[in-house]
């Protein structure tokens, strides 16, 4: 299996009134193996794509194949392939941590025995054995999304989608996750998530695309994205007067892009040498109270292409 997932011309209108069109012309090919992210804001498709791959979402163009199946022709043999997990809790609150882990495997055709011993196997992974007999609504966000993610795994799929995973969750919980899904990858499970945190998807994805008002905006690898469309050169500006510093900034060469701050303004500079002499000069008549040199991120990656905050 070459490509583990394979999107063409997907397309998603919902209908309204009045109508919304979630994905427009979506084609993406996502290696098997690996980690591979969606990132954009929220709005940006990124669910609805998720959606189709996992059968729940029925596309109004295009193809999809997950794991060399046809997720219409093929959809029941599709989710015998994979794992989902979403931003929402949905264990059963009436069950117990294992009770759920275990109902999840005898779903999926295994025997009382090897499902509960791979109920075992699973709690001892995910470091929650103590909080087997323990009820969801007992668990902390990064307790349950844990749980939630040894459940998606107890069938033992090709491919795991997982959809904002770490939304909501504190610091400490969501690098825990992230140890997870990388060791998840490291035993040949390909991994797709979306998110809109630009940290997540530059820790995690060896390969990302990044999506906007329901299309594919740009696809490769962080390092690659942040070289060939980051700005190089990024300058965070506090100032007096940020509307006359845009006007004095515009007209040089070398500024590629000028976005509003709460502070200020964002300057994307080239390479050029003296190139934060030559913004500073421009900047300082105007009230210029702080100045930062950033490198690039996801982030100006994203501003780059779509004139606007990953977060708005």
């Amino acid at each position: 299996m070459t490509h583990a997932v394979e999107l063409v011309d997907l397309a998603k209108t919902y209908e309204g009134p009045p109508a919304t069109t979630a994905l427009s012309g979506v084609s993406l090919a996502i290696p098997a193996g690996g980690i591979y992210g969606l990132l954009g804001p929220n709005g940006a498709g990124k669910t609805t794509t998720i959606g189709i791959c996992t059968t729940r979402v029925r596309a109004s163009a295009g193809r999809a194949t997950v794991a060399g199946l046809d997720v219409v022709r093929d959809a029941v043999r599709v989710r015998a392939r994979i794992g989902v997990v979403s931003q929402a809790v949905t264990l059963d609150r009436s069950c117990t941590v294992a009770e759920n882990l275990e109902f999840h495997c005898r779903y999926f055709g295994m025997g009382r025995g090897p499902a509960r011993t791979r109920v075992a196997e699973l709690l001892d992974r995910f470091r929650i054995a103590d909080r087997a007999a323990a009820m969801p609504g007992q668990l902390s966000g990064g307790l349950a999304q844990r749980v939630q993610l040894a459940r998606a795994i107890a069938h033992r799929p090709a491919v795991l989608f997982l959809d904002e995973p770490t939304a909501g969750l504190d610091p400490q919980s969501r690098l825990a996750l992230w140890d997870l899904v990388r060791s998840l990858r490291d035993d040949g499970i390909t991994v797709v998530l979306t998110t809109h945190y630009m940290e997540e998807a530059d820790q995690l994805c060896e390969r990302l695309a990044v999506v906007d008002h329901g299309r594919v905006l740009v696809e490769g690898t962080p390092d690659a994205l942040k070289r060939d469309l980051g700005g190089t050169v990024v300058v965070d500006a506090a100032l007096a007067d940020p509307g006359a510093a845009r006007e004095a900034l515009v007209a040089l060469p070398i500024v590629r892009d000028v976005q509003s701050t709460e502070r200020g303004l964002r300057i994307l500079l080239d390479t050029e040498e003296g190139a934060v002499g030559q913004a500073l000069a421009r900047l300082a008549p105007h009230g210029l109270r702080d100045l930062s040199v950033v490198e690039p991120s996801l982030e100006t990656v994203f501003i780059r292409l779509t004139g606007r905050d990953l977060r708005e």
